[in-house]
């Protein structure tokens, strides 16, 4: 047996249950990793509140950090192999089931604890600013939430390329943060597409990265160039209801997509190109990984409820 934490049905955060769960071993592809740190992402709070369909009961998680302890015959493992993950399952737990083929070695030099708080996070931000909408050096670029765990990370990975990134904060100790990964202008909120207008002389942006959602959407189309690009690729603030495709015409021949992680990760070699750029960054000291706040796995419910209602920055992790 061993400790892990289960959303027995849909709910909020009080509904995260720290119970004893049977220890699971590998088969010939995969490998038991003892869990050392476990990211907290949005994705775990849609699962655990029912706005993504899951099977109850089930154990959250999709990010950690550890050491293999039992390795399958087939899996390429060994027995002490650093490994992380972002496609994993159940990793709010002591102890988790991993396939080989998402497991990723930790280099030499990058910590569990650094290892975990990149991958999830850091690949959204790779993939964004790479593949989603491939940035240019000159374009001037607005991300929202821009202390938060991917827009610290994609402002920095933004500003590599030679981009002048605008930003979204909800406090003065946010804007330090933002400002420390190298935001050229940080905004508040309030009236944010009419600072941008004013920013770009009445431009607007080349694209816009949206995690916040339904608070932020209208403003994000508004601080758009025109066939520029807003891409939402989360709702911190809640789902983006419905809205009336014509306003993609009226506002300018504007684009909207909203990817996901798992389609950026289709074949092994898209999967080690995201993930060696992110750890040689790292290694090269060119990419700071900032963890935020540290909970025990037992507070899995303080932390979501951090996390939601906007009190964090950067990444939140949890350690068994």
């Amino acid at each position: 047996m061993h400790k892990a934490i289960v959303v027995p049905q849909p709910g909020g955060p009080e509904i995260l249950r720290y119970e004893d769960v049977a220890l699971p071993e590998p088969g010939p592809r995969q490998v038991l990793v003892r869990v050392a740190a476990v990211g907290v992402n949005f994705i775990d709070t849609y699962q655990r509140a029912g706005v993504y369909p899951m099977s109850y009961p089930f154990t959250p998680g999709s990010e950690a950090a550890g050491t293999v302890v039992a390795a399958g015959l087939e899996s390429g493992f060994r027995e002490g192999d650093r490994v992380a993950t972002a496609e994993g399952g159940g990793a709010y737990a002591e102890y988790m089931l991993l396939d080989a083929e998402v497991a990723l070695p930790v280099p030499e030099g990058i910590r569990d604890d650094t290892a975990a708080a990149l991958l999830l996070q850091g690949i959204t931000a790779q993939y964004l600013c790479n593949s989603t909408f491939v940035v240019q050096e000159g374009q001037t670029v607005l991300v929202h939430a821009g202390a938060g765990g991917v827009g610290l990370l994609l402002i920095q990975l933004l500003k590599a390329k030679g981009a002048t990134v605008i930003t979204t904060v909800s406090t003065e100790e946010k804007e330090l943060l933002a400002r420390g990964a190298g935001a050229d202008h940080v905004l508040r909120y309030d009236g944010f597409a009419g600072q941008v207008r004013d920013l770009t002389e009445g431009r607007g942006v080349d694209v816009v990265y949206d995690g916040v959602g339904r608070a932020t959407f209208d403003g994000s189309l508004a601080s758009l160039r025109i066939r520029g690009m807003l891409v939402l690729f989360g709702a911190a603030s809640g789902q983006v209801p419905p809205f009336d495709i014509q306003r993609l015409n009226s506002s300018g021949s504007l684009f909207l997509t909203r990817p996901t992680i798992a389609h950026h990760l289709l074949t092994p070699e898209e999967r080690q190109w995201r993930v060696r750029e992110l750890f040689d960054a790292v290694l090269a000291g060119k990419l700071d990984v900032r963890i935020g706040q540290t909970y025990p796995l037992a507070e899995a419910s303080r932390a979501h409820t951090d996390l939601e209602g906007r009190k964090t920055t950067g990444k939140v992790l949890l350690v068994p």
